[in-house]
């Protein structure tokens, strides 16, 4: 090599020739090259990192609104025919016109990225979208050259394996959008309270502004992001009409800004919230064969029978009732009072609404749906249901002195009730020696039969008639709302669809109705209930516990045509599996508690007596 070059002096010596600088210059581009081609050859399309495959259950209450997302990643992925094109317009507009025409790689962008990474700079944006998929799916968000240099070669490959239709749906599943939202089907929830599906031309282009940074153009984060978010948004829309893909026409319908609703990511499980998600699960699992692991997963879609209103009622109900009936901080005996309710359409079986405890992330067990808490007196509807079985119209009868059933003549005798008087407080002898000349045995069958589970019934003995046994209040609404249907069965369901990837999971339809006792066994029942109501709305039947029980246990349950509702109220510690007495519970006057379930079951339905104020304490 002629250098330094032979026949020059001084400067000119060492300044290379224009044959020089070409050869250097080539050589330079020779191993840019050829290094590129090593690292093309020697990166390949990596495994989807666990983050991208990461998705949230979504719980829909049965009006379609979102009730919560579990999971680490609130994620919903979803087709791309599920997303608004409005909104796949202003995001392709906003990040990349010439995302169906590109490689998949903006040689720029990289540019930048690497020079300001390397001089220690703040990474500037530039990259396509199928570089912001490639970062999302397969590798970190690390901010360095090494990384920044793998996902420009991967993007390449992407971009020749996968449709752009494939790569536009991965990345509008896998941004973020701030408000703990990743994708897009997740943050119109948690932006608009609706599906990505609904999003309009406006909502939308708010969505893709956020692509620039949640924590800069969310508007819920003062007064600065809101002005940065009006000016993003303008520039969206007026940039889809730059681009081609809105109308001018278009563009000025849509000059007022979409307010976004109040910020509030609905992932937690307290309140009621967990309950329901643990009824709707179990459920699940029993009906579909879902696992555990199944539903750690995510990625379901699950929708319930859950009436919004109806829950929060409830709720109110009962702690309304408890606040106001009880005082714990004075009363020893109201200390540790437990209550749990279920509310179910007799028409179909829906759970319509439950009260599980105070709250679900600090009171474990879900009081609806558990067992272990006697009935007590609101079982005896099932012996008459089984002797009506036998006979019809005995409801007005009473035992004679022979033992036989005969019917009632005469005044009433409170030594000797009626089969319809002895249903209210003061008649369990009479139910102890009806259920025992019916035959345990029957008895059981009705109560299994109208809707009680096997599992729940007590050991047949003399005081199994009057309710030793334990079924849910779940259980117990559901048994009460087959005398209110005419004696057919709806067995209780809480979800009616689930879908997954697209696909709905089989095995959800509603559960067969069955015949379950004779529909005139059914009305009579029913009409004989009534009397048990007493100071409540025409139309309502109810069975309940009274003085006489010596369970440990209050219950209340109600029904119309339209609504069976169990309220069961008792004292547990958390630390003991033992019931505590109800004596004392409410006050005096409050008879063991057992006026309380009545108050609550009043309070929620809106059919009860109006309530009075407590006694003075």
């Amino acid at each position: 090599m002629d250098y330094p070059r032979a026949g020059r002096a001084g400067l000119w010596r060492w300044l290379p020739s224009w044959r020089q600088w070409l050869a250097a210059a080539s050589l330079s581009v020779l191993t840019v090259v050829a290094a590129f081609v090593a690292v093309y050859v020697s990166v390949d399309i990596p495994d989807e990192n666990a983050a991208a495959r990461r998705e949230a259950n979504v719980y829909y209450w049965s009006d379609g609104t979102q009730m919560v997302s579990t999971g680490e990643v609130n994620r919903q992925s979803v087709e791309l025919d599920r997303i608004a094109p409005a909104a796949v317009n202003a995001v392709i507009a906003a990040e990349n016109e010439t995302f169906y025409d590109d490689s998949g790689v903006s040689l720029k962008g990289l540019g930048r990225a690497v020079v300001g990474m390397a001089s220690g700079e703040e990474t500037q944006g530039g990259s396509t979208i199928t570089q912001q998929y490639v970062k999302n799916t397969y590798l970190s968000q690390d901010q360095t050259v090494t990384r920044k240099v793998k996902e420009f070669v991967i993007a390449l490959k992407v971009d020749r394996v996968k449709s752009k239709e494939e790569i536009l749906k991965g990345y509008l599943n896998s941004s973020w959008f701030g408000r703990g939202a990743n994708g897009i089907e997740a943050a119109a929830h948690a932006y608009y309270g609706i599906s990505a599906k609904d999003l309009d031309p406006s909502q939308g282009a708010l969505l893709a502004a956020l692509l620039k940074g949640a924590e800069l153009y969310d508007p819920a984060g003062g007064k600065s992001n809101h002005r940065r978010a009006v000016e993003r948004w303008a520039w969206v829309l007026d940039r889809q009409v730059d681009v081609g893909l809105m109308s001018e026409r278009e563009r000025a319908r849509h000059r007022t800004f979409p307010e976004p609703r109040r910020q509030s990511r609905s992932t937690s499980l307290g309140g009621q919230t967990g309950y329901l998600v643990d009824v709707a699960n179990k459920y699940l699992k029993q009906r579909t064969g879902l696992t555990d692991e199944d539903l750690a997963r995510g990625g379901h879609q699950i929708h319930t029978t859950f009436d919004k209103g109806k829950v929060r009622r409830l709720e109110r109900a009962v702690r309304g009732v408890l606040d106001r009936g009880t005082d714990p901080a004075r009363r020893a005996a109201d200390r540790h009072v437990q209550v749990g309710a279920a509310s179910v359409r007799p028409s179909d079986g829906a759970v319509v609404a439950l009260y599980g405890g105070r709250d679900a992330t600090e009171h474990f067990s879900n009081n609806a749906d558990t067992s272990g808490v006697p009935v007590g007196s609101a079982f005896k509807p099932f012996v008459l249901a089984a002797a009506l079985q036998r006979q019809s119209g005995l409801a007005g009868s009473r035992y004679a002195a022979d033992g036989s059933l005969r019917p009632a003549v005469g005044p009433p005798d409170p030594d000797r009730p009626t089969l319809r008087e002895a249903l209210y407080p003061g008649g369990n002898a009479t139910y102890v020696r009806l259920g025992k000349d019916v035959g345990y045995d029957e008895v059981r069958g009705t109560a299994v039969a109208a809707g009680l589970l096997p599992q729940s019934m007590a050991e047949p003995d003399s005081a199994f008639p009057v309710g030793t046994s334990t079924p849910s209040a779940i259980r117990m609404a559901t048994a009460y709302g087959t005398f209110a249907s005419g004696g057919t069965r709806h067995a209780p369901y809480s979800v009616t669809q689930v879908v997954k990837d697209g696909v709905s999971l089989p095995g959800l339809a509603r559960p067969a109705a069955g015949r379950a006792l004779d529909p005139e066994v059914a009305r009579e029942v029913a009409d004989a209930l009534r009397g048990g109501a007493e100071g409540f709305a025409p139309g309502v039947s109810a069975g309940r516990t009274g003085d006489q029980d010596r369970l440990r246990t209050a219950w209340f349950t109600g029904f119309t045509k339209d609504l069976s509702t169990a309220v069961t109220l008792f004292r547990l510690r958390p630390d003991e599996p033992r019931l505590l007495p109800l004596s004392g519970v409410g006050g005096e006057k409050s008879g063991r508690g057992n006026a309380l379930p009545p108050r609550i079951w009043g309070a929620y339905t809106g059919l009860g007596p109006k309530e009075r104020r407590p006694e003075s304490r």
